[in-house]
């Protein structure tokens, strides 16, 4: 199994092992159905394979990571009705900050707004997954800050891990670019207070991306 984890260079185990996992497995370093052995994990991070099958537990339970009977752990798989489910309560939940945040956000909100959509479509022109797939999540924190709700925030966080893999996974320009017209129209909405269409949009945005990479998945 080669892919691009490296030895700890202090002793920090569980944790660390629990992040360069998830790290890896989310940028499909780790790919989707890749088989786990925890001793040859150990050995690569050069550690004991105690704290390598704590963190392999914890992505288990967060659903990155299966253990399937009579063979070994591995990489979950992608599946379409996981990606329709994930990004119906993204979509729900970020409807939501942008409702809680519309009466609160400022001319700087609005310019950072901006500037991260900006970043987003010259991410997707040259092409680079990872600035595309951060600045989106830029624009979408200003929201979530500007809600002044942070259990928004810590529901959010149980599946970002998936969502992430699932963009990673399934980038598309054409269907990115749509995203950079909505998040416009949604600037606009909020630069106007107009609540009721920053909402519509917010949540047709994650919507659409959903039913876009789920279409994918059936596809394969």
């Amino acid at each position: 199994m080669e892919h691009n984890i490296k030895p700890l260079k202090r002793v920090s185990f569980r944790e660390e092992v629990y992040q360069a996992l998830k790290r890896a497995i989310v940028h499909l370093e780790l790919k989707p159905g890749q088989r786990l052995h925890d001793q040859e994990l150990a050995e690569q991070f050069g550690i004991s394979r105690t704290p390598v099958r704590e963190a392999l537990k914890r992505l288990e339970d967060e659903g990155l990571v299966e253990a399937v009977p009579g063979s070994a752990t591995r990489v979950a798989p992608l599946k379409p009705e996981e990606a329709k489910h994930a990004f119906t309560v993204t979509a729900a939940l970020h409807a939501l900050a942008v409702k809680l945040s519309i009466p609160f956000l400022t001319k700087a909100d609005i310019k950072q707004l901006e500037a991260h959509n900006r970043s987003l479509k010259h991410a997707i022109e040259k092409e680079d997954i990872i600035e595309a797939i951060e600045s989106d999540e830029a624009f979408h924190r200003v929201f979530l800050k500007a809600s002044k709700n942070p259990e928004i925030t810590r529901a959010l966080e149980r599946i970002a891990s998936k969502i992430y893999r699932l963009e990673m996974s399934q980038f598309s320009s054409v269907s990115s670019m749509k995203s950079v017209e909505q998040h416009r129209q949604m600037i606009d909405a909020c630069r106007k207070k107009d609540a009721e269409t920053a909402v519509r949009l917010a949540e047709e945005n994650w919507l659409s991306l959903g039913d876009r990479l789920a279409g994918h998945q059936e596809e394969e």
